[in-house]
């Protein structure tokens, strides 16, 4: 099973636990619904709508409201800590908090504490916080996008605000900042790196690079990087490798955008509307064979 740990951005939605479904183009949890926008709604509808094309049980959330202050990340974070050790997800994946080091540290330390500890999927602020506190090679997958990983790579930067000038962030340099993360330690085991090219790296280098199809309009589309989070992790909680997961997702992702005829107006929910689509072909053309995580 699957569990995502994540804000919503709406100050006044409670810290709630469980299992969250969708209804029409709305999700849904204990009784409250939640329009599909970009950030952890967008990867949690692209989670849901994948894992339903593998016959996989609703995805167990841990949310909170936060628009940013670190109110809802906080009580997150607190009651993570007292009931993550309870859960028997077999992937957790960590999305939109607060970067708090500390915070991150307590919940590393109760995910050691479990039986079997779940493979670990790390994307926008909680990945800062992982490599912040010098763990991020206790994760299994980072989802960057080029800024991000600009960050990864900067081995002194404590923060995200203090990436040096002198680490470009161009698309281009995607390769040599992958490297550097890797060199520093500050990578997870697979890193699948979002842009206009998506690339699938370990610390070996580069082992896919995946460009099509490709569509311009996809880079204005607020959202399409959570979706991408989210389809990996339903792939990875299926019990497909990680890095079968990461490639299959970047294909699916450029395909369910290709299927929606984007423009710049797009919403990204018309981009999850396609997902079942994408993975059937997707699927179907590649072959993986879902089975256990190496």
């Amino acid at each position: 099973m699957l569990s995502i740990v994540g804000t919503i951005p709406d100050n006044a939605f409670p810290l709630i636990a469980g299992n969250i479904t969708m209804e029409g183009e709305e999700l849904c949890i204990h009784g409250r619904k939640i329009p599909v926008n970009r950030g952890t709604p967008a990867l949690l509808a692209a989670a849901i709508m994948t894992g339903n094309m593998l016959d996989q049980p609703a995805p167990f959330v841990y949310l909170a409201g936060d628009i940013g202050l670190g109110n809802g990340s906080r009580q997150v974070y607190e009651y993570l800590t007292g009931h993550v050790g309870q859960s028997d997800a077999n992937a957790i994946t960590f999305h939109y908090l607060q970067p708090d080091v500390d915070w991150h540290n307590k919940i590393m330390f109760a995910l050691d504490e479990m039986p079997k500890k779940p493979l670990l999927i790390a994307d926008a602020g909680y990945m800062y916080a992982a490599k912040m506190s010098g763990q991020s090679e206790a994760y299994d997958l980072f989802t960057p996008d080029i800024g991000e990983l600009a960050f990864l790579a900067d081995e002194k930067a404590p923060h995200p605000f203090y990436t040096r000038g002198f680490i470009l962030q161009e698309e281009n340099r995607a390769p040599d900042l992958i490297a550097r993360a890797y060199k520093y330690n500050n990578a997870s085991r697979y890193l699948l790196v979002k842009g206009i090219k998506d690339y699938l790296a370990d610390k070996r280098g580069i082992l896919e690079t995946i460009d099509y199809p490709i569509d311009d309009a996809m880079e204005a589309i607020g959202g399409t990087g959570d979706t991408l989070t989210g389809i990996a992790s339903a792939l990875i909680a299926s019990g497909m490798k990680v890095s079968n997961s990461a490639f299959i997702a970047a294909k699916v992702n450029r395909l369910a955008g290709f299927y929606a005829k984007p423009t710049p107006a797009t919403q990204v929910i018309e981009i999850i509307r396609q997902i079942p689509r994408a993975i059937k072909e997707t699927l179907t053309k590649t072959k993986v064979i879902i089975g256990n995580e190496e």
